[in-house]
């Protein structure tokens, strides 16, 4: 059932919304009738310029005049500019708390001070960094923490198979410090060696390469098979394809966890710095030359590559990746390794050498690609780790803003390059180099899989096919705020404890089966209506169609029970109006739970016209205790 209004008191008013201002889509207002018109807004893009000289120190004092923008080749106009300095200490405006709510309401906002400075992340990637690199990382973290200025805003996340939050924005580095004491490695079974410092392990296919003898003349049928050049070939290819195939998931997961932090940043305002401490991310998967099939289990990640650019732009991300691995060397001169491959093939040194200088060249690459597509700066063959955070730190926090109307409007969906020019020589400028003139109301692409819909929701960590709601529903990642909303649940005063909820899809094919007797709770949301994009019918409607999700997990992060629901908007201006007075747009859904059991409830909406998303997870056991609401009026 879908009202219009506040009457659940669902949505509370002293949350103050922000909006990102990347490229502004049309904005509803009111007229003097009281009915809502759209006034065409131009898009305004936001460049942020972080000028370093010859020493790598901010340089301040710029000014306007001083500064040339082009987009394509053609100059643009400075709508605005703005220097940004690192705020003093004593002047740091404090986070805000949260508005206390009643018992059995939450909510995805996230509070965040004002004008006070930009917001670091530190994202701790155990994904693709062997344990020995993550304690180099954790020490070298401590090390920053000892001399960390006072007053810098600082959350870390950290990236297994999924990404988690360690530890929210603060600014007291004894909780920094207590988080990152408490990382002690994980090991990542996407990477052969999950430990590091080795040389490069024996593969089975070198064993068979150095142990098979030939085949003799006038065997028996014994030796009918593929001899052990074929079959060690065989291998090759096979392990070739099990390599793609892993990198295939790595990748997935980086970018489904990058995409993940920018929903969760969209509503904090102001620009945010993303120190990545990974091993390695290998975008650009390049064709293997060791087997047979050079190309086989090769595939192409630009689309995800692009949507996650885009989103770290919009959300105003600049990323700083650190390379973990730190100054490296070519793992076959490590006395660690055997040898035995080498000995039996010397021509396998060669090519091992070959392929680790490509692969370190192409990583550190796309390191730099990233930086240099969002405004950040790239750190590698470095062992000063302390010292990349606080320069990164210090280059973010010193900055100028640019923001300028393209004098080209299309949504050509083609890539816009940026250039930024100083009068001044000897500066060195850091800023994204451009963007895809994408409409950013206009649906993402999906990559299509054989997988069936039903498995693709029972499996959280799902590599292809997933829907946007689907990623966003992953159990204990963090909520997307880009549409924010609150939402309470509260027991069903009268449930049946033998039948599901209507619309509820447990016991299907892949889930985690549950059986009665069954909790009923009834969810009731509230959603910003400032945040969903309407779109103008011919006739005056205002047109908009929302989906609302919620997904029971167990403990172990194992969906039990799910329930979705999509509707479509259709208002006259009349009810457009009211709908934008009364400040929020409620839905009503109902989801049944084992009867006894610790359970989280994770909630979300999704506006199917922008692809926006909002998503926050609570644990059932708050409101198993609550009354509940008296049964509506049959």
């Amino acid at each position: 059932m879908l009202s219009i209004g506040t009457s659940v008191g669902i949505i509370t008013a002293s949350l103050s919304l922000s909006c990102c201002p990347f490229l502004c889509a049309q904005q509803p207002t009111s007229s003097s009738d009281g009915t809502i018109t759209l006034q065409a807004r131009a898009r305004i893009v936001l460049v942020d310029v972080v000028v370093t000289d010859a020493a790598k120190h901010p340089v301040h004092g710029l000014t306007r005049d001083q500064f040339t923008l082009l987009e394509d080749h053609h100059p643009q106009p400075l709508k605005a500019f703005e220097e940004h300095t690192p705020p003093n200490s004593n002047d740091l405006a404090k986070f805000p708390a949260l508005p206390k709510l009643p018992p059995g309401i939450f909510t995805n906002y996230v509070p965040a001070p004002p004008d006070s400075g930009p917001l670091n992340v530190i994202l701790l990637d155990t994904l693709n960094t062997p344990i020995t690199d993550q304690q180099f990382v954790r020490s070298q973290l401590l090390d920053y923490l000892k001399h960390e200025p006072a007053g810098t805003r600082v959350a870390i996340f950290g990236l297994s198979s999924k990404l988690v939050m360690l530890q929210g924005f603060t600014s007291d580095p004894n909780l920094l410090r207590e988080v990152i004491s408490r990382q002690h490695g994980k090991g990542s079974i996407l990477l052969d060696n999950t430990v590091g410092g080795e040389g490069t392990p024996d593969s089975l296919s070198d064993f068979v390469a150095t142990t098979a003898p030939p085949a003799a003349p006038g065997a028996g049928l014994e030796n009918t098979g593929p001899s052990s050049t074929d079959l060690t070939a065989n291998l090759k290819t096979f392990e070739a394809t099990t390599d793609a195939f892993q990198l295939e998931l790595r990748i997935r997961y980086t970018l489904d966890a990058l995409n993940q932090l920018a929903r969760y940043l969209a509503n904090l305002p102001g620009r945010k710095n993303l120190i990545w401490f990974s091993g390695s991310f290998p975008l650009n998967v390049l064709p293997n030359s060791t087997g047979e099939d050079p190309f086989a289990a090769v595939r192409s990640n630009e689309q995800e590559y692009r949507e996650t650019t885009n989103l770290l732009t919009r959300s105003q991300v600049a990323v700083y990746p650190v390379d973990a691995r730190g100054l490296q060397t070519a793992p076959m001169y490590n006395a660690a390794q055997r040898g035995t491959r080498y000995s039996a093939n010397p021509a396998t040194f060669t090519s091992d050498l070959e392929k680790f200088n490509q692969t370190n060249a192409a990583e550190h690459q796309t390191m730099s690609a990233m930086a240099q597509d969002t405004g950040g700066q790239a750190f590698f063959n470095t062992n000063g780790l302390a010292s990349a955070v606080s320069q990164a730190i210090d280059d973010g926090s010193s900055y100028y803003t640019l923001a300028y109307t393209p004098t080209d409007p299309k949504y050509s969906g083609q890539f816009r390059k940026i250039e930024v020019k100083l009068a001044q020589q000897g500066y060195t400028l850091s800023y994204r180099r451009g963007y895809y003139a994408d409409d950013p109301n206009a649906a993402l692409k999906i990559i299509p899989t054989t997988a069936s819909s039903a498995a693709a929701i029972t499996d959280p960590n799902a590599v292809v096919g997933e829907s946007l709601m689907q990623k966003a529903m992953q159990h204990g990642v963090p909520g997307g705020t880009q549409i924010v909303f609150t939402v309470r649940a509260l027991p069903d005063p009268a449930p049946d404890t033998n039948t599901l909820a209507p619309s509820n899809i447990a016991n299907r094919p892949g889930f985690l089966p549950i059986h009665p007797p069954y909790r009923r709770y009834r969810i009731d949301f509230g959603t910003d209506p400032s945040n969903i994009v309407f779109t103008r019918a011919p006739d005056g409607r205002y047109l908009a169609n929302i989906e609302f999700d919620c997904f029971l997990y167990n403990p172990d992060g194992e969906v039990l029970n799910s329930v979705s629901n999509t509707i479509a908007l259709d208002l006259p201006p009349a009810r457009y109006a009211a709908l934008l007075k009364s400040g929020g747009i409620t839905f009503h859904q109902e989801i049944s739970a084992p009867a006894h059991g610790d359970f989280s409830l994770r909630t979300g909406v999704h506006d199917l016209t922008s692809n926006h998303i909002g998503s926050t997870e609570f644990p059932l056991n708050l409101v198993n205790n609550l009354a509940p609401l008296p049964a509506p009026p049959k």
